[in-house]
């Protein structure tokens, strides 16, 4: 059911909000490392190297729709914590529809760069096949993706993060058990694995249709929600391009890592992607602050309540940096343990270089966790080029110091590069924060 966030102890909200948003991260986070953990030890190092080189391009793909809803929604969010539920309901309709026609160019525009962007990627030619045919096959799926992330944040807008979760628990258990069927009973390969992804997210997305029109009927739309607005498109646009921008430009910069990590040959690509699976698994309570604060944010602005958002960040920040020195603990203590699922016994340069990234990363997560804050605080207010810039930066950063470094420290100078992209972008987005939430209390007074 629809809950609003304008009233009432802000952490407490928070606090529910998040719950299901962390153990849906963490689950939406399977998707990928069932994935490599069924490759990894049932084909081999190659085919984890190739999903692995795989990788960027689907986080690249991943973020710009998550990126893309995630922005339209915002206005929606905004909209419900106004009491406006016939602006509500036409900002679902055009969001909806911009999201169509931005799949279509998404999934069109990937079958004609995928060559080469493939040939930029330094990517060694015995990986080059799988990982060319898991791209298009998740390419070919792209709406599933974007329809999951799509009504999900629609959900997630009118304070439901419970739903979403549930479909997706469910989905993650069809993805693996699909996995296994391709690949160990039908013979698919890496192939197989880009088939259970697609078929998951397309059932995830179908389920949360038939929940939203079942048990939300201020949500059920009418002819009338569906007239063009040109203007009402453009303010949509407004924020969401920024925001798909922004996810985007992140997913830009893996992918350039990646590209750089090609170069040290399959083992240290499967190490690397092993790590990654790693640390994004334990960053997933940190991110679901980050998407609990836009919503909570996106309903205050609405609201006129900035106080409440300036309590909850403050408050957020807090704990954010609690869940960063916990999950840098479990990864320092037990990164060895937890990297051995991905792969078979008999290869230590991949553990080497697994966990040469990860005791290169840990020490920095504190500053990443300030990030997902301040960022989703920003964007809930409904200013998309302040993350939009702070994503140039850590482009910039992470992207120079990669290049930089990796010329005479090898892969060693690769692993921290993200470390100094996160202290960057952390200090810029602090300070522009603290900027626009006094400039709308001013201007509001």
């Amino acid at each position: 059911m629809q809950k609003s966030m304008t009233s009432g102890n802000s952490l407490k909200l928070l606090l529910t909000f998040m719950v299901p948003l962390i153990i849906g991260n963490i689950f939406q986070q399977m998707y990928s490392i069932s994935d490599i953990i069924i490759v990894g030890r049932t084909i081999g190092v190659n085919a984890l190297a190739a999903v692995g080189a795989a990788a960027p391009i689907f986080m690249l793909l991943v973020m710009i729709t998550m990126g893309m809803s995630n922005g339209l929604t915002v206005i929606t969010g905004q909209f419900f914590g106004a009491g406006d539920f016939d602006n509500m309901r036409r900002s679902v309709a055009m969001s909806l529809r911009l999201s169509i026609i931005s799949v279509i160019i998404l999934a069109v525009g990937m079958f004609i760069v995928i060559d080469p962007l493939l040939a930029l990627m330094n990517l060694p030619e015995i990986l080059y096949e799988d990982t060319r045919s898991y791209i298009l096959i998740v390419a070919e799926g792209l709406w599933a993706m974007m329809a999951y992330n799509f009504f999900s944040a629609v959900l997630r807008a009118l304070g439901d993060s419970k739903t979403p979760v549930a479909f997706l628990i469910f989905a993650t258990i069809i993805n693996v058990g699909l996995a296994l069927l391709f690949i160990l009973k039908f013979g698919l390969g890496v192939p197989g694995s880009a088939y259970a992804l697609v078929m998951a997210q397309g059932i995830s997305a179908f389920l949360c249709v038939i929940y939203m029109w079942k048990h939300f009927p201020v949500l059920r739309l009418q002819k009338s929600d569906w007239k063009w607005d040109k203007q009402f498109a453009l303010a949509h646009l407004k924020i969401g391009l920024p925001m798909a921008g922004q996810f985007s430009i992140l997913g830009v910069g893996i992918l350039l890592i990646q590209s750089i990590t090609n170069s040290f040959g399959p083992n240290t690509i499967a190490g690397f992607t092993a790590a990654i699976r790693v640390e994004q698994l334990a960053l997933q309570p940190m991110a679901s602050f980050g998407i609990a604060m836009a919503a909570f944010s996106a309903q205050n602005y609405g609201a006129k309540q900035f106080q409440r958002i300036r309590d909850a960040v403050k408050k957020c920040s807090l704990i954010a940096m609690a869940f960063a020195f916990c999950a840098g603990i479990l990864i320092f203590f037990f990164s060895e343990s937890i990297i051995g699922i991905f792969i078979e016994e008999g290869n230590p340069k991949v553990i080497e270089d697994a966990l040469l990234y990860l005791n290169c990363s840990v020490p920095f997560y504190f500053f990443l966790s300030q990030m997902f804050i301040y960022r989703s605080a920003v964007q809930g207010m409904g200013v998309g080029m302040v993350p939009l810039a702070s994503s140039l930066i850590e482009l910039s950063m992470r992207t120079g110091v990669a290049k930089f470094l990796a010329t005479d420290w090898g892969y060693r100078g690769v692993c921290y590069a993200s470390p100094v992209a996160w202290v960057a972008g952390s200090i810029f987005l602090f300070f522009a924060y603290r900027y626009f939430i006094s400039l709308f209390e001013r201007l509001n007074r």
